[in-house]
């Protein structure tokens, strides 16, 4: 049954239906899988071959890509608070885009794959300060801090990643939170991310999710 199941979901997600896509899930509980079922039978699965269908150029679209993430996001969301036993987490992020940049798509890509990862995100939306990028980190202990920019002068910018990290070194927080990016300017130059001072960039939203649970593992006790 959990094979059909994950079929009819996948089936509703590579055609952007959120509503068929919710409905699966409600069927499938109803026929008693288990919200733990959903979760890492159905719903991670479906990400991992989204990723699969980008890694390998199969033709996947932006709004297939977008709906993914946001449908995983919203079944997670609706689950974790049915299962038996609490999940543990596998980390915390503080997400949003550098200031001066309002482009949230991607990082709205970002937050639902790592939601379905068992990552609790803190999203601080859009035109965020370095300084709160790294007050929001300790008030949540977060272990990385993933910067969205779409342009390249918000990418490159004195009030962007590079200040991230400037405040980190200068308040000794370097070993104990990463910096990741991402946004078109790191794909037209994969070694930006390094000029900037980040630790990490990914691609897209859903290889992020590979990314920053690295970044995580390095840091987490």
């Amino acid at each position: 049954m959990l094979e059909q199941v994950m079929n009819q979901y996948n089936e509703a997600v590579m055609d952007t239906d959120r509503d068929q896509a919710l409905l699966v899930v409600r069927d499938a509980l109803a026929l008693g899988v288990t919200p733990e079922e959903v979760v890492f039978n159905i719903v991670v699965p479906a990400i991992e071959l989204m990723m699969k269908a980008i890694s390998e150029e199969q033709g996947v679209t932006l709004a297939q890509h977008f709906m993914a993430a946001q449908i995983a996001s919203e079944v997670v969301d609706d689950m974790v608070p049915r299962f038996r036993k609490a999940p543990e987490s596998v980390g915390t992020v503080i997400i949003g885009t550098s200031q001066g940049d309002f482009h949230g798509l991607g990082k709205r890509i970002v937050s639902g794959c790592l939601k379905a990862m068992m990552v609790e995100v803190t999203d601080l939306g859009l035109n965020v300060a370095p300084e709160r990028f790294v007050d929001e980190a300790l008030a949540h202990d977060a272990q990385v801090i993933a910067i969205s920019s779409m342009m390249v002068h918000t990418a490159q910018g004195e009030n962007g990643c590079r200040r991230v990290r400037q405040i980190l070194k200068e308040r000794g927080l370097e070993r104990r939170i990463r910096i990741a990016v991402g946004g078109a300017p790191y794909r037209f130059d994969p070694e930006l991310y390094r000029n900037v001072g980040a630790d990490a960039w990914a691609e897209n939203g859903i290889t992020a999710g590979r990314v920053i649970t690295g970044l995580i593992r390095e840091v987490r006790p």
